[in-house]
Order: C-alpha cells, then sequence, then structure tokens
C-alpha cells in the first residue's frame, strides 16, 4: 500500500488536477463512464431524521462540489455489486431526468438478502404505501437535496438515471441514510513534531482508513443511523465497533475505549459533507446519502494512542496518509480533500 501513499506519477497529477476542477477521474469509454464495481453487505436499518444540531459541529468557506457539477460515475457501474447483474448502460447525456430517452428500459434488481424482508429493509411497493420526502414513522424518507420526484409510486434517483430500478442492496425505497466519522491526526516524528510533505510542503495529516471486506477498497469506517439514534452517537458507534472492535474487547478494555472516543467526538467536529453519495450500490430508486464529520485528534494523546483493531465490516484498519494519489470507496477522497483543505495539510 505504500506505493501508493508515495507515486507522484502523472496520473496521480491528473487525478488531482481534474479533482480540483469538480470533474470525476474514472476512466472513461466512448459515451459511457466507466466505474468501480464494489459489492457491500452493511446491515441496512431502520432511519430516524439526520440533523446538524445533534453533533458538535461548525462548518467553513469550504464547501462541497454542487450536485449539478458532474453526473454520478460509480452509481453507473457496468456490473451491479454483489450481483451478475449488468447495468443498461447510461451516457452522460441521458443520465439527467429531463433528458427524453424513451428506449430506456433498465433492469431490475433486489437482492436476496434484502427480498428476506429483515427489519432494516422496506416491503415491495403494492404491499405498503410509503410516505416519500417526509419522515414517515421511523424512517426518514426526506432526501439532504431537498424534494426527489415520485413516478409510478417509486421516488427517483435526484442524481439520475443508473441503469438499474428497485432497490438493489439498499434496504429503503428512496434515501438510505448512513454517518461517516473521519478521524485524524497529525503525522509526527521521533521526536513529535508535524512531518511536512517534500513537495507541497504542508504537513500531513493521517486518518483511520478500513479495508472493507465486500470489495477490498479502503473507505472511511461509517454505517447507517439507528432508530432513535442521534448522528454523533450514530459516528462515534461506527467508528468504535469498525475501527476499534469495540464490540469484541474485554469489559475493562471497552470501558478505556469509551473514555477516549467519548473525548474525541465530544469536542468540535467540522461537518465535511452532507448529502448524496455517488455509490455503486444506487439504483434508479434507491440511494445513498450521508453526513461525513471530521474529528481532529490535534495534540494525539486521544485515540492516536488506543491500538487499531478491525470489526464488523472492516478486513483491515490502519492509519493511513491523507493524499490524492490514495484511492478509495464511493467519493470519500472528496471528504478527504475537503478535510485537507480545512486542516491546511498536504493533499
Amino acid at each position: 500500500m505504500v506505493h501508493f501513499l508515495l507515486r507522484r506519477d502523472w496520473l496521480g497529477r491528473l487525478r488531482l488536477a481534474l479533482t480540483l476542477f469538480g470533474l470525476p477521474y474514472t476512466v472513461c469509454s466512448p459515451g459511457v463512464r466507466s466505474a468501480i464495481s464494489c459489492s457491500s453487505s452493511h446491515p441496512f436499518r431502520t432511519i430516524r431524521p439526520i440533523s446538524a444540531s445533534c453533533c458538535h459541529l461548525y462548518t467553513t468557506s469550504v464547501r462541497t462540489m454542487p450536485s449539478s457539477a458532474a453526473p454520478h460515475v460509480k452509481s453507473r457501474c457496468p456490473q451491479y455489486p454483489g450481483s451478475k447483474v449488468k447495468r443498461l448502460l447510461v451516457p452522460d447525456d441521458k443520465v439527467d431526468w429531463s433528458q427524453s430517452w424513451p428506449q430506456y428500459n433498465p433492469v431490475s434488481h433486489t437482492d436476496p438478502s434484502v427480498l428476506k424482508k429483515p427489519a432494516w429493509a422496506d416491503p415491495d411497493i403494492g404491499s405498503f404505501s410509503p410516505k416519500f420526502n417526509t419522515v414517515d414513522g421511523g424512517v426518514d424518507r426526506t432526501s439532504f437535496g431537498g424534494t426527489y420526484k415520485i413516478e409510478k409510486g417509486k421516488p427517483l434517483n435526484p442524481r439520475g438515471r443508473t441503469g438499474v430500478t428497485s432497490r438493489g442492496l439498499l434496504g429503503r425505497w428512496g434515501p438510505n441514510h448512513a454517518a461517516d466519522p473521519i478521524v485524524t491526526r497529525w503525522k509526527v516524528d521521533a521526536k513529535g513534531a508535524k512531518v511536512s510533505h517534500s513537495v507541497s510542503k504542508r504537513p500531513i495529516l493521517q486518518f483511520v482508513s478500513i479495508k472493507r471486506k465486500d470489495c477490498g477498497e479502503w473507505a472511511i469506517p461509517g454505517g447507517m443511523v439507528d432508530p432513535g439514534e442521534q448522528v454523533s452517537l450514530t459516528l462515534q458507534r461506527e467508528f468504535s465497533e469498525e475501527a476499534l472492535n469495540s464490540l469484541a474487547v474485554p469489559p475493562a478494555e471497552r470501558v478505556k475505549i469509551s473514555e477516549r472516543i467519548t473525548k474525541l467526538f465530544k469536542s468540535p467536529g467540522f461537518q465535511v459533507y452532507k448529502g448524496y453519495v455517488d455509490d455503486p450500490r444506487n439504483t434508479d430508486n434507491a440511494w445513498m446519502e450521508t453526513v461525513a464529520v471530521n474529528f481532529h485528534d490535534d495534540s494525539g494523546n486521544s485515540v492516536s494512542e488506543l491500538p487499531l483493531q478491525a470489526g464488523d465490516d472492516a478486513g483491515q484498519v490502519q492509519w493511513v496518509d491523507v493524499d490524492s494519489s490514495f484511492p478509495l470507496f464511493a467519493n470519500h477522497s472528496h471528504f478527504l480533500e475537503l478535510v485537507a483543505k480545512e486542516r491546511k495539510a498536504h493533499w
């Protein structure tokens, strides 16, 4: 993995340039953007409304890329993750629903795990009548992007066509809300001094990254919001379970972890992103949305001293240098770019 972090070849520079201009940097085939195929075994559970007031958050002039800047890419990956289902390829100029496409005939797919009707999944449309664009019982069916359209009783992905209808691997019709904790620290030398990058001359940030078991990609640890749960607690819980394996450690050790984690997550967090996620699991009728929050261990005496241990959906976990050339799951690279800008760190 080290070669990913250190390389400064033409591809890394091209990716950085494209990112700065708000453009996707996957390789394109004629008329259709390719995307990373990645399955998921995330437990999608019932969801409550997410409010920024649940966290100690602050915002700055660093803003996320406008939703209309570019069509989603990973949501159109040729093969739907965790299956043999091939998406109908959607050209860039046909992604938006406003573009007429009478011949559009996408494949319908709902994963068997969803069809088994677990607690975290909706029934099929027709057997129940969900109230979209509102809080429907314990399920938040509102979108961070505003009101989404309903066609023939089903919600339409606000970012456009994906080449697959129904829910795929996602439990909820419409938005599926998640929370992503981005835990960072400064990279320091043996004397405790910050290490600066040789090219940018800016200090290097490190973040806790997990390697997902389902697709083998590195990612920010995160998960779905439980019913009645504040997003701040979701962030803390998911980090503890995925990066520290808190569910498997002895009770005494769990108390120690809890104290350190609580201290960090009670500190002011920088809300990095709140909105649609370009996720390979998305379909025309179900999509991922998230709140990503950065919690920074500036002094290095909080979670930095805890041993990382993979748990839950994580195959591996470790501190990784924040760097534009390091490939990540979904649009997590964009989240880290915003964190680096906010912290005035190397990217």
